[in-house]
C-alpha cells in the first residue's frame, strides 16, 4: 500500500475505537471499528478497500490478488439467508472486516460478506492451513486458532430448527509466529439485529478467533472478535 492510498484512507474514516482488553499493553496500537456516525463515510470504505487492497498486492511486497466478493447478490454477500457458505481468503492472506446484515423476517438470519489482505513479508508464508472444530448452533462460545493460527476463512451452516448457525474458523499458521498483546474488540453489532461492520484498522494486529453470545429472544448473536500481534521471529510456545 503506498503511503498516500494509507492517508487517504484515514482521512475518509476515522472511526471510534470500543472495546476491553485481553492483555494491556503499555500504548495499545489497535484500532477497530463498530458504526461510523456518518454511513456514507463507512460506505465509502467498503468501496475503497478492495481497491487499496488490489494496489497493495500488485504494487507492494506481497504479490497476492485482492479477494473477490462473491456475488451473490448486488451487495456481494457471500451467502443468501438460510444458506450455509465457504469461505477462505487467497493463500497469504487474512480477513480483517466482517460485515453483516440481520432479516428477522427470513429465519432470523444473516448475509455476511468479508475482505482479506496479505500478511507482512515479515511473517513469512503460511506453513499450514486448517478447519476448526465445530462451534454449535443456539450455543455461546469461544474459540480461537489452535497452533498459533490466524482466522483465513469462515465456514456455516443454518439450521431452522433453532434458527441459528454453526461456525467453523479456518485458521493458518505461519512458521512458528506466536501471538501476543491480544485484545478483545467491543460487541458486534452493538444491539441484536443491527447491522454489523467490524474492520480491523491496525495493520499490526490480525484476528485469531472469536467470542459469540445468542439471544434465545431475538435468535441473534454478537460477536466479539480477538485481535493479536504476532512475533517477528520463531518462538518455542506450540499454543498461546
Amino acid at each position: 500500500m503506498t503511503h498516500c492510498t494509507w492517508i487517504l484512507l484515514t482521512h475518509i474514516w476515522k472511526p471510534h475505537v470500543r472495546g476491553s482488553c485481553i492483555k494491556q499493553p503499555s500504548k495499545p496500537r489497535v484500532t477497530l471499528s463498530a458504526k461510523s456516525p456518518g454511513s456514507m463515510d463507512l460506505t465509502l470504505l467498503w468501496v475503497l478497500l478492495p481497491l487499496v487492497s488490489v494496489a497493495w498486492g500488485q504494487y507492494g511486497d506481497y504479490g497476492y490478488p485482492y479477494q473477490q466478493y462473491h456475488d451473490y447478490s448486488d451487495d456481494g454477500w457471500v451467502n443468501l439467508n438460510r444458506q450455509g457458505f465457504s469461505y477462505q481468503c487467497p493463500h497469504g492472506q487474512v480477513v480483517v472486516a466482517v460485515r453483516s446484515i440481520f432479516n428477522k423476517k427470513e429465519g432470523s438470519d444473516r448475509q455476511w460478506n468479508y475482505a482479506c489482505m496479505p500478511t507482512p513479508q515479515s511473517l513469512g508464508e503460511p506453513t499450514e492451513c486448517w478447519w476448526e472444530e465445530i462451534n454449535r448452533a443456539g450455543m455461546e462460545w469461544y474459540q480461537t486458532c489452535s497452533n498459533n493460527g490466524l482466522v483465513a476463512g469462515f465456514q456455516s451452516r443454518y439450521f431452522e430448527s433453532v434458527l441459528d448457525r454453526e461456525w467453523q474458523f479456518y485458521c493458518c499458521r505461519y512458521s512458528k509466529r506466536c501471538p501476543y498483546s491480544c485484545w478483545l474488540t467491543t460487541e458486534y453489532p452493538g444491539h441484536y439485529g443491527e447491522e454489523m461492520d467490524m474492520v480491523s484498522y491496525n495493520y499490526d494486529y490480525y484476528m485469531r478467533g472469536a467470542t459469540t453470545t445468542f439471544s434465545a429472544v431475538e435468535r441473534d448473536r454478537q460477536w466479539k472478535f480477538i485481535m493479536c500481534r504476532m512475533t517477528d521471529y520463531d518462538c518455542e510456545f506450540a499454543n498461546v
